[in-house]
């Protein structure tokens, strides 16, 4: 099971900054970089990068990476492997929660538009792997909760390839309530 976090109000609020967890997202998956770096590859200035950094640091969400660089140069990776928000707990605060979720669904939504466009561009093999597919079932709360489990489990069960073909695969799993609908409606 990987290494997860699971955010106070004060995390959620320090997430819901867009550059902030773009940061944490490229050091989870591209591995430890440096101020410099990551602010080249987001089209920031050092200056702001670093003090996201420090934002994300003084949250747990990153660390120092000591065995990397130099006197001058300081490099970051991330604590932990995943984040995990319990969405329905309130008690750890409705605004900062509905507003770090906000800040996960518009980068979500980027990275799928990004994705789409750069489809036509991939190998033949990779342009017919994915899928941008929804599903509407008349569920209870309770079998939905046991789909998103499955589902979760079957994606956290799931090994990385070493081979060298292998790509960077990404998977969200977006599951809700159809929003627009009174509850008073059968």
């Amino acid at each position: 099971m990987p290494s997860s976090i699971s955010p106070d109000i004060a995390g959620l609020r320090a997430l819901s900054h867009p550059v902030r967890l773009r940061m944490l997202g490229l050091l989870r998956t591209e591995g430890p970089a440096t101020a410099t770096t990551l602010a080249a590859r987001l089209d920031l200035n050092t200056g702001a990068t670093s003090y996201h950094l420090r934002q994300l640091a003084q949250h747990g969400f990153i660390e120092e990476d000591a065995e990397r660089g130099n006197g001058r140069d300081r490099w970051w990776r991330a604590s932990h492997e995943a984040t995990r928000t319990d969405v329905g707990d309130r008690e750890i605060g409705g605004e900062q929660l509905a507003a770090y979720l906000a800040t996960v669904a518009q980068l979500y939504a980027d990275r799928m538009r990004a994705a789409v466009a750069e489809l036509p561009f991939l190998p033949r093999e990779w342009r017919t792997v994915g899928t941008l597919s929804d599903w509407e079932v008349r569920l209870t709360a309770a079998q939905a909760d046991a789909l998103v489990g499955r589902l979760t489990a079957m994606v956290e069960e799931t090994d990385a390839s070493d081979d060298p073909d292998a790509r960077p695969f990404s998977v969200n799993v977006n599951a809700f309530v159809r929003p627009g609908l009174p509850w008073d409606e059968q």
